[in-house]
């Protein structure tokens, strides 16, 4: 069983918000998008508190490095999926972002199981503000002016180079040491 502590329950907690989330932005009546873009808010935030509280509070634990990364792929997935469904997101730029993480989330649990937990790297950090403050804009602004669409490339771009940069993190971590000839 996972430790309980304050940032552990904020990674559950904004796994529990993504229904919420989802549910109000599918909704087709006014205001609804200013509800679901105030939930994404809030578990963005906690996204950004519960590792600050982690590191502060020396809490970090194998369960948040795991579970707060996939609690990250949970939001940042739905929102792609249904911003794609309400014709806000072009599809492909969901396959790549869902794709990407999708793949990178599958070698942390590889490397998890060979006993190497390897925490996100501030590039992956700023991925993840990119990804929340492009989808906001897109949950908020609609129709999306062209300057919305040069983010959403943005996006894409970090998200595939975190990606290579996670794998070259990786690979440095869980390469056998090198032992000096002669």
């Amino acid at each position: 069983m996972p430790p309980v502590n304050v940032p552990n329950v904020l990674t559950v907690g904004r796994i529990l918000l993504v229904p919420l989330f989802v549910a109000a932005l599918l909704q087709r009546t006014d205001g609804w998008d200013v509800v679901a873009a105030a939930i994404f808010v809030v578990a963005g935030v906690t996204d950004f508190v519960d590792g600050w509280l982690a590191r502060r509070s020396e809490q970090i634990s194998s369960f948040g490095k795991l579970a707060d990364p996939l609690a990250d792929k949970l939001l940042v997935g739905g929102a792609l999926i249904v911003l794609v469904h309400l014709d806000r997101l072009a599809l492909w730029v969901a396959v790549v972002v869902i794709g990407r993480e999708l793949v990178v989330q599958l070698a942390r649990t590889f490397a998890a199981q060979q006993g190497e937990v390897i925490a996100a790297a501030w590039l992956g950090k700023w991925k993840a503000a990119i990804q929340m403050l492009v989808i906001l804009l897109l949950i908020l602004i609609v129709p999306s002016p062209a300057w919305l669409d040069v983010l959403v490339y943005g996006m894409v771009a970090i998200t595939l180079w975190s990606g290579v940069d996670y794998f070259l993190g990786m690979r440095r971590a869980m390469a056998p040491p090198r032992v000096p000839l002669g």
